[in-house]
């Protein structure tokens, strides 16, 4: 299974690539949702990353994933413009995503 990245900026994706996690960039509600719903398609990504931004754009439709789908698993990663504490945020990930 495979790591995938929804960025709605470059210096992300940009990192994530150099770790070998493919990606895209997307700007704008159709782009975006319309990457999330490519991607959920793929049987061989486990997992989306995706950044605030990019959550924000289409928030109904990743919520409408979560609950409908168990697998890939969809979740938040903050990036450079992050708000919140990183370590708080990735804590909250993992609860999330493992339920520790």
């Amino acid at each position: 299974m495979k790591l995938y990245l929804i960025s709605d900026n470059l210096d992300t994706q940009m990192g994530m690539r150099l770790a070998g996690i493919d990606g895209v960039v997307v700007h704008g509600e159709q782009e975006t949702a319309q990457a999330l719903s490519s991607a959920m398609e793929k049987s061989d990504i486990g997992i989306i990353l995706m950044t605030p931004e990019a959550v924000k754009c289409c928030s109904e439709l990743v919520s409408k994933y979560k609950l409908e789908r168990a697998t890939p698993l969809i979740t938040e990663i903050p990036d450079r413009h992050a708000e919140t504490d990183v370590t708080a945020a990735i804590s909250r990930y993992l609860r999330e995503a493992v339920g520790v």
